[in-house]
């Protein structure tokens, strides 16, 4: 009963498109992220070498 009103009423389906939605920029966040994480680790050893 839920997933076929999941799947075929208009609230279903945006509900879906809100979840999909929502857990994509879960993962889009998470790896953003982690990238400046580490060009900001990569930069500080840089600027760590370059002062010895």
């Amino acid at each position: 009963m839920a997933w076929n009103t999941l799947f075929t009423s208009d609230i279903g389906l945006f509900s879906l498109f809100v979840i999909v939605f929502i857990v994509g920029m879960a993962f889009w966040f998470a790896r953003f992220f982690s990238r400046k994480i580490r060009e900001e680790e990569q930069q500080t050893q840089a600027k760590l070498r370059s002062n010895r």
